[in-house]
């Protein structure tokens, strides 16, 4: 019988495809936050000891996955200002392959919409 993945499952998902692409980029893992809607997803810091706050997001395509909520993002930039760290933005879009209007199933393929992270300035206006 085929599992329908849940919201938890979506960004569990999401998770593991922006965790990769962080190791990639040379990112050293300092905490790992996977519960859906708890930010941030992941702190890191690169080889000069620079933290960062990594914010991921599960969307379903065809949404955009690279658009984000702009006024909760001002409030978690003042967080990540206080504690002088980065924010690092990563939206991850998925689908079925068979049909946008379709739910993703555990263990099928799926469509996987991935720019890598954005860095969202934490400056002041």
């Amino acid at each position: 019988m085929r599992k329908v993945l849940t919201a938890q499952e979506l960004h569990n998902l999401a998770m593991n495809h922006v965790g990769k692409d962080l190791e990639k980029r040379g990112f050293e893992f300092i905490a790992v936050n996977s519960k859906l809607k708890k930010h941030p997803q992941f702190v890191c810091i690169d080889k000069n000891k620079q933290y960062y706050f990594v914010i991921v997001r599960a969307v379903i395509l065809p949404d955009n996955p690279n658009n984000y909520d702009v006024v909760w993002m001002e409030s978690f930039k003042k967080h990540a200002r206080d504690k002088n760290a980065k924010v690092l933005y990563a939206g991850v879009g998925l689908g079925n392959i068979k049909g946008e209007k379709l739910p993703l199933y555990l263990n099928e393929e799926y469509l996987l919409e991935y720019n890598g992270v954005q860095i969202v300035e934490t400056h002041l206006n």
